[in-house]
């Protein structure tokens, strides 16, 4: 049995990992070009491992009066069939609670929509692109 575990992370913390994580799956793997902004500077970024080794990550920041956005949740291909994204995803929703926040926003990927459905979250937006890729919006109530 594979043990997960999860580590709030934020600047000026090591976020190397973390770092690591994105640029293989969304600049390497998906070709995005733009991945690292300065909300990385002012965000809770969260670091989940399997068995001590980084396998995948997100970030959070609050955006208005009790609404929490949530980002960047990533996991390395060779740990996808572990469905940490799910649990990485539940992490960051117990997180936004602990800090008083009652809803998650994101920005998904049409093609990861499902996904966020499945977690409770409903789409808020006609698709719109980011860079090359399809997305919606999404919100879920905590």
């Amino acid at each position: 049995m594979v043990k997960i575990s999860f580590k709030w992370l934020k600047a000026p913390d090591d976020l190397s990992a973390v770092f690591a994580i994105r640029e293989a799956v969304f600049v390497r793997e998906q070709g995005f070009l733009h991945e690292f902004d300065v909300t990385d500077q002012r965000c809770l970024h969260l670091l989940c491992s399997a068995d001590g080794i980084p396998a995948g990550c997100a970030r959070i920041y609050p955006s208005e009066a009790g609404r929490w956005q949530v980002g960047r949740v990533a996991v390395y291909p060779q740990y996808r069939n572990l469905k940490l994204g799910a649990a990485i995803v539940a992490e960051c929703h117990k997180k936004i609670l602990a800090l008083g926040g009652s809803q998650a926003l994101l920005s998904a990927q049409c093609q990861a929509a499902g996904f966020y459905q499945k977690l409770g979250y409903r789409i808020t937006s006609e698709p719109y692109l980011d860079e090359h890729c399809p997305h919606v919006d999404m919100a879920r109530e905590l």
